[in-house]
């Protein structure tokens, strides 16, 4: 009998790693436009720059570094504490729990880990707010990293050691293609998640789903035993 396409075979799967921002929650929240306005805003403040381009040397240096932070380490002397305070008292009303997707995520079987760029106390807020929060063993974040973030290859081996991670045995969720890429080559199944997902075609994203909840609440999973 051939794989049902509409349930996705994670049976394998007993560690599950999840990016946090337009991962566990959906992009057209807009939450990530208030994170990259004060972004912006912290750039200005830093550099002297006008706003325009401010934002273009922010969205330069996520180019080069896959971090604006990293930019404002190496070239402005930033602190990693400082800008990411910007963020500690941001409202987080754009955000809603979805009971549906709390009990897809609760029914994995295994262990759940939070894998992300973000700093903890952000994760930590983001969680909280999705009701998520029991629901995870650990949160591997910016801070973890070294302020090396996703996805140099360093920062997947660091992660993998830190929580002694079995690749063939690994999902991660992510909403960025690029992150998924060093995860691939690890041997971790990867999942792409958004609305982008469906028009991708690179060859080391193993799953494609626009919504988080629907795809979990529809995979198979591993039998308890």
């Amino acid at each position: 009998m051939s794989p049902d396409p509409k349930r996705p075979d994670l049976s394998h799967v007993d560690t599950w790693l999840f990016d946090l921002d337009n991962t566990l929650y959906p992009a057209e929240c807009g939450l990530m436009a208030e994170i990259e306005r004060r972004m912006t805003a912290f750039v200005v403040a830093v550099s002297g720059l006008p706003r325009d381009e401010a934002y273009a040397l922010q969205k330069a240096y996520l180019a080069e570094h896959g971090l604006t932070l990293k930019g404002m380490m190496l070239n402005h002397g930033v602190e990693p504490k400082a800008f990411h305070a910007i963020f500690h008292d941001m409202s987080l009303d754009a955000l809603a729990r979805d009971p549906a997707l709390v009990a897809a995520i609760a029914r994995l079987p295994g262990r759940r880990l939070i894998f992300t760029n973000a700093d903890d106390v952000h994760a930590e807020r983001v969680l909280d707010r999705l009701g998520l929060s029991h629901l995870f063993d650990d949160v591997f974040h910016i801070g973890s990293a070294d302020y090396v973030p996703k996805p140099a290859p360093e920062t997947f081996a660091r992660m993998a050691a830190a929580h002694d991670i079995w690749p063939a045995r690994t999902a991660f969720f992510e909403d960025s293609v690029h992150n998924l890429k060093p995860a691939a080559e690890l041997g971790i199944t990867t999942v792409l998640v958004g609305p982008h997902a469906a028009a991708c075609a690179e060859p080391f994203v193993h799953h494609r789903t626009d919504k988080l909840e629907p795809f979990l609440t529809a995979a198979r999973l591993k039998e308890a035993s």
